[in-house]
């Protein structure tokens, strides 16, 4: 579903060129939850940015469903961290998760049994005509994944879509996401810093090298399907996982960029 063959990013300014992704390649298959870590600036964003259409690299090329990205893909939608801004503060919950629909030319009707399914889904069914100031950080976060679901998307990008909330509400929102992904078979692109979450909810982890960016592992997550937030944190093979991610991302940052890209499935 999600193709990204020696991928290249590089940003000229003040008379020279920072190299932020270095041939990057990397495929998910159809229906798959797939993390994405790395050190801190290591370019996980610019990576989405150019996977969802928004950047165009430098060399290399993405495919979605086999098509070529040019531009923002048809099928693809994009949860981003800063879901304040992502919201229209004007607008009710309804008015802004049916307002992509309406790109998609569904009449009234259609849109707004999706905003209601999509509402529902996410915990937020009698929310509606609130407007988005009116909720906390949370349940803003649920609005704009309730947009993301009603558009009824094939591929779901998430760029550290948790980071500003309180851990209690991360926990709630990571449980909903796996949920959503169960139920509805997209093919999910998470990005995150949080080591601990990329393994809870991901069945692959992709480390990433610090910038200029490669892929430095490409990592099997084999916890049970169903998981829950005490009994898979304190599984032991949880725990190693974990504590084999964080190691790689240490070694990142000791070397840097120009590590050569290794892939394992086992710690």
């Amino acid at each position: 579903m999600l193709e990204i063959s020696s991928l290249r990013k590089s940003y000229d300014g003040h008379g020279r060129q920072v190299e932020a992704l270095r041939d990057i390649t990397l495929t998910v298959a159809d229906g798959e939850f797939v993390c994405v870590v790395g050190p801190s600036g290591c370019g996980k964003t610019t990576l989405l940015r150019c996977l969802g259409g928004l950047l165009t690299p430098t060399s290399g090329e993405v495919k979605v469903a086999g098509r070529p990205v040019t531009g923002p893909p048809d099928g693809l939608a994009i949860v981003f961290q800063e879901y304040g801004r992502s919201l229209f503060p004007w607008m009710r919950v309804a008015e802004n998760v049916e307002l992509p629909l309406k790109s998609k030319g569904l009449d009234r009707s259609a849109r707004g049994r999706l905003v209601a399914e999509s509402l529902a889904a996410v915990g937020l069914a009698d929310a509606g005509r609130a407007y988005p100031w009116q909720l906390s950080g949370g349940m803003q976060q649920r609005v704009a994944i309730a947009r993301a679901i009603a558009f009824q998307p094939r591929v779901l990008l998430m760029d550290e879509p948790f980071a500003a909330v309180d851990a209690q509400t991360r926990a709630d929102l990571e449980d909903l996401v796996r949920t959503v992904w169960q139920a509805s078979g997209v093919t999910l692109l998470f990005v995150t810093h949080d080591i601990d979450e990329a393994v809870y909810l991901g069945q692959r982890v992709v480390v990433l090298s610090a910038s200029p960016t490669r892929v430095l592992e490409d990592l099997d997550i084999d916890l049970p399907a169903e998981r829950d937030q005490l009994t898979t944190r304190s599984d032991a093979r949880f725990v190693e996982l974990r504590t084999h991610v964080y190691a790689r991302i240490q070694e990142a940052k000791r070397s840097g960029g120009g590590t050569p890209a290794s892939f394992s499935t086992t710690t």
